[in-house]
């Protein structure tokens, strides 16, 4: 049904960026640690301003010798990795390396856009949090800036959906596709801002890692089907980049993902549900609550912890957001991380299922 050649595009470039991710890894955690690329006071700051207590019991003590930005073996070897294939094809333009190019301006400019932009931000915003900028308590850029800037980028990018790509539906699954028009812009831009939120799942040893390789594993499997073939290679990357994180990020934590890493793998993640909805005429979108679902009852779980303060006085969880209540009430960090693997794999399965039996074989 499918050629060989596709499924070897498709896996190569996960193997490729895992085994750069584990080579580059020693070399970006020896600059880590030489330069003490951690926080200098433990803690962080609720949305209400106030001290997390609960949260800070907990890992207050890793916040401060345990290096950040180790997203940057994530992005780094996805770099290394798509650029290193492009070069070969064209040094060696009559070789295997042409077939194996996955570079290309209707699939992968863009998720690989969000992907740099969001990487940079993020990368600025972990060195002020290290240099413990006074912009914010704990350090860093606020929460307000970083929120403009995905809005910023997330705009930018929603716009090329519309003009560029001619996006203007969203797959709805055994049903007509639904016509938004321009509307696809800030129906875009909420998306994003929703899937970055759910970045603060970024805070136990090893969690987000996987529940990242997860999705987009279903969406590299989203993109085959459909014969966006660089695209799925493209997500199937950055799987492999992941586990090269995970790897060294398996309790206890060589180094933390924080911003350079989720800032530009949530941007993505946002941008390739869209670049397999009815551009590739699947089902992309709609999936993404499923697929995304440890991200979704991330936000959800701080969203409710705060209606709960305010509505009924006291709080619903022990600590929000949900993977730091399951720690407080006596899990093990790292049977919470597996566990949260777990449903990861499971959410992923029944999001790809649900995409592909809603829409024809192409």
């Amino acid at each position: 049904m499918y050629p060989i050649l596709n499924i070897v595009k498709v896996i190569t470039p996960a193997a490729i960026a895992f085994f750069i991710g584990i080579a580059i890894t020693p070399l970006v955690t020896h600059y880590l640690y030489k330069y003490k690329a951690w926080k200098k006071k433990g803690g962080k700051v609720g949305l209400d301003g106030k001290p997390t207590t609960v949260r800070d019991q907990i890992h207050a003590e890793k916040d401060v010798g345990t290096p950040r930005m180790g997203g940057i073996i994530v992005w780094a070897s996805a770099l290394i990795t798509i650029f290193g294939f492009f070069a070969l094809a064209r040094l060696l333009p009559e070789s295997s390396f042409t077939k194996l190019d996955f570079l290309s301006r209707n699939q992968t400019w863009l998720p690989l856009f969000t992907l740099v932009a969001g990487a940079f931000v993020g990368f600025v915003d972990d060195l002020l949090e290290i240099k413990g900028s006074r912009d914010y308590r704990a350090g860093g850029m606020s929460l307000r800036k970083r929120l403009l800037i995905v809005g910023v980028i997330s705009a930018a990018v929603g716009w090329w959906l519309y003009m560029k790509l001619e996006v203007v539906s969203i797959g709805i699954p055994f049903l007509s596709d639904l016509h938004v028009g321009a509307l696809i812009v800030p129906i875009f831009m909420f998306v994003t801002l929703c899937i970055y939120a759910g970045g603060i799942i970024d805070g136990i040893d090893g969690l987000s890692g996987g529940v990242f390789a997860a999705m987009f594993s279903s969406y590299s499997a989203i993109a085959f089907y459909h014969n966006q073939i660089n695209l799925a290679a493209f997500c199937a990357m950055i799987v492999g980049a992941l586990l090269a994180f995970v790897w060294f990020n398996i309790p206890p934590a060589r180094f933390y993902m924080t911003e350079t890493g989720m800032m530009g793998l949530t941007l993505t993640l946002a941008t390739i549900a869209f670049m397999t909805d009815t551009l590739g005429d699947g089902i992309g979108v709609s999936v993404l609550p499923i697929i995304a679902f440890p991200l979704v009852i991330t936000v959800a779980s701080v969203v409710l912890q705060i209606f709960s303060k305010r509505l009924r006085g006291k709080k619903l969880f022990r600590v929000a957001p949900l993977h730091h209540h399951f720690e407080a009430v006596g899990w093990p960090s790292y049977k919470v991380a597996m566990r949260y693997w777990v449903i990861s794999v499971i959410f992923a399965f029944l999001g790809l299922i649900v995409a592909l039996i809603a829409t024809p074989l192409p």
